[in-house]
């Protein structure tokens, strides 16, 4: 299937865009290549550092014949999904004995998790946890120990930083590892109904936490299709992944033999074979526009029109908002996961899951095929299905889907488009996600009522003062102001004012979760509030129009009132939970668009 025009277009724009930024990356991966400190140029003391605490492999390591794996870890066991890692160095370092290589912990690097932190203070660190986290990956690649690396990570800002640091070192052969989702537990939908019966007062606080632990009940990614889970789904379009890893069960067999085969196929894919596929080539724009595709597909996270320009930037490529939306009009939805739809991820992978997607997308021409991946040069090796059969790990053919209320195929999707879409006007430029929004809803007119933090939403919500159609507004919540907090504690109320029959929206420069669904949100708003965004001149009472049918937000406010009318000032910037530590982040961070990202914006994005 040749590929189609809209992919083809933007692709191309992309390139063109890219062409001087991308060139000056390439030329530094192949400089670092032939310059770099590697184990051979180091001093005897120095390797002697490096071999110190490596007893079992240290002749081996001496002897220099084989590839030695960085393993940049991102395992703690207060988050579910990388409380799997535990085992995984010890078991990663027999494999690559396996193949003649050895490998050695290089790093850690923190995982935060926006499930526990959501609603509180600790969640305005979590976009800057990103950089962190890239800072680390690169601190932990910086010994010039290893010619390849493993980067053990899944969740929110986990795989973006991971990327970030780790394509500085671009000419390393890389591969991500997962450790899959948790087993299904209470039902997503069931979940989401007894925080709205508590948000109302009529489900207890033991209800909620019995209901929160019924559905996080144990090892693994959270099952709804959020930002941890749309991490998998793009690692594997990008060929980032082995084929298939993404969303096996952690404990099972076939999850372990991914991760050897995972270790086994980086050791051969080093710069002393003939199969050498350094990372830095293998995110190029192509790769980068079949993340965007994906994640449209499927109703991915809106957390990755941060991300994935963020990604994107660290391998000198510029991708924004404008490409998402012209994809979005061509590429067609062809999953239905909570929160855009019923099933969970395990029902997912169930129905076909990625080699399913993958498929039916390069059946269709979304996809582009001919990607240098980690397993090859084809992207039809992505569209095939992991199993173990007589004890040894196979790929098949996936079929049919196994569930049309969850999978279908690209030529009768659930929706002809995907689902994100630009809106712009005088509150300035935002995105929004519908493929979770009933239609009628895609356009909200109201008063609003304006916010600076949204623990004041909810005491108004309690207080009965937004049961009305309404706009909420909560600004000063961009990256520069407070690290651009996920508001995702907000769901649970504007979902009982729209079930209470209200037509109910949300405008934000901040964040919404990847796993917020029905209700309309405007997010993401630039220039943010602070620094005399438009958002600022808001007043309780405007009228504003959002609408993802004709690309619209804006106030309706008399254009020479709107121009004369004051910005409001600021809060002053919170202190305590080691917010002010992160000042340096928030004062020097790019816009939304750009990735929201203080390390970008010092390289010169």
């Amino acid at each position: 299937m040749t590929l189609h025009a809209d992919v083809s277009a933007v692709t191309d724009r992309i390139i063109a865009r890219s062409r001087p930024t991308r060139d000056a990356y390439l030329a530094l991966i192949r400089r670092e290549r032939d310059n770099h400190i590697h184990r051979p140029a180091l001093g005897c003391a120095n390797l002697a550092h490096g071999y110190a605490g490596t007893e079992e492999d240290r002749e081996t390591m001496k002897a220099g014949g084989g590839m030695n794996i960085g393993i940049v870890t991102a395992y703690n066991d207060m988050l579910s999904a990388h409380a799997t890692y535990y085992r995984y160095p010890e078991q990663m370092k027999v494999w690559a004995r396996e193949a003649g290589a050895t490998a050695q912990v290089a790093g850690g690097v923190p995982a935060m998790c926006d499930g526990v932190t959501q609603g509180y203070p600790g969640m305005e660190l979590s976009l800057f946890s990103r950089d962190t986290i890239a800072l680390s990956t690169a601190v932990a690649l910086s010994h010039g120990m290893f010619e390849g690396a493993a980067l053990l990570g899944i969740c929110d800002k986990i795989v973006p930083g991971l990327l970030m640091g780790a394509l500085r070192f671009g000419h390393l052969p890389m591969i991500l590892i997962p450790g899959g989702p948790m087993r299904s537990g209470l039902a997503n939908k069931a979940k989401a109904a007894v925080r709205e019966q508590f948000a109302e007062g009529k489900a207890t606080r033991e209800d909620l936490l019995e209901a929160e632990i019924a559905a996080y009940h144990s090892k693994g990614t959270c099952t709804f299709y959020g930002t941890a889970n749309s991490n998998q789904m793009m690692m594997e379009v990008m060929g980032l992944h082995m084929p298939g890893a993404a969303f096996a069960n952690p404990g099972t067999k076939l999850r372990q033999e991914l991760t050897r085969a995972a270790v086994h196929q980086l050791a051969g894919i080093g710069w002393n074979g003939a199969d050498y596929r350094p990372l830095g080539e293998c995110v190029d724009e192509k790769a980068i526009v079949n993340a965007a595709v994906g994640l449209l597909a499927t109703g991915g996270s809106t957390n990755h029109l941060i991300h994935l320009p963020a990604i994107a930037a660290a391998a000198g490529i510029v991708i924004d908002w404008e490409d998402f939306d012209r994809l979005s009009r061509a590429v067609p939805l062809i999953a239905r996961v909570y929160p855009n739809g019923s099933a969970d991820v395990n029902g997912f992978e169930d129905a076909g899951g990625m080699p399913y997607v993958i498929r039916e997308l390069l059946d269709e021409g979304m996809l582009h095929r001919d990607l240098m991946t980690v397993a090859g040069d084809d992207m039809t090796t992505y569209a095939k299905r992991p199993a173990i059969e007589d004890e040894a790990l196979v790929w098949g053919d996936v079929g049919a889907s196994g569930d049309e209320t969850i999978l279908r195929p690209a030529a009768t999707p659930f929706a002809p488009e995907g689902g994100f879409r630009i809106l712009t006007g005088n509150l300035g430029r935002a995105c929004i996600k519908v493929s979770a929004v009933e239609r009628d809803r895609w356009t909200i007119e109201a008063p609003c009522r304006v916010f600076a933090d949204q623990s004041e939403v909810q005491t108004a919500f309690k207080a009965g003062e937004l049961d009305r159609d309404v706009v909420v507004v909560v600004r000063f919540q961009g990256p520069r102001a407070n690290g651009m907090p996920e508001l995702h504690k907000l769901t649970p109320p504007l979902g009982v004012l729209q079930n209470r029959g209200f037509r109910v929206a949300l405008v934000t420069d901040g964040r919404m979760s990847g796993a917020s669904g029905k209700v309309p949100c405007a997010i993401h708003c630039s220039p943010e509030a602070l620094g005399h965004g438009p958002l600022a001149k808001l007043r309780d009472g405007d009228v504003i129009r959002m609408s993802a049918d004709t690309g619209e937000l804006a106030a309706l406010v008399d254009p020479e009132v709107w121009a004369a009318r004051a910005f409001v000032e600021a809060p002053p910037a919170a202190e305590g939970m080691g917010r002010e530590l992160f000042g340096l982040f928030r004062g020097n961070a790019n816009e939304a668009e750009k990735g929201a990202s203080a390390i970008l914006a010092a390289m010169g994005w």
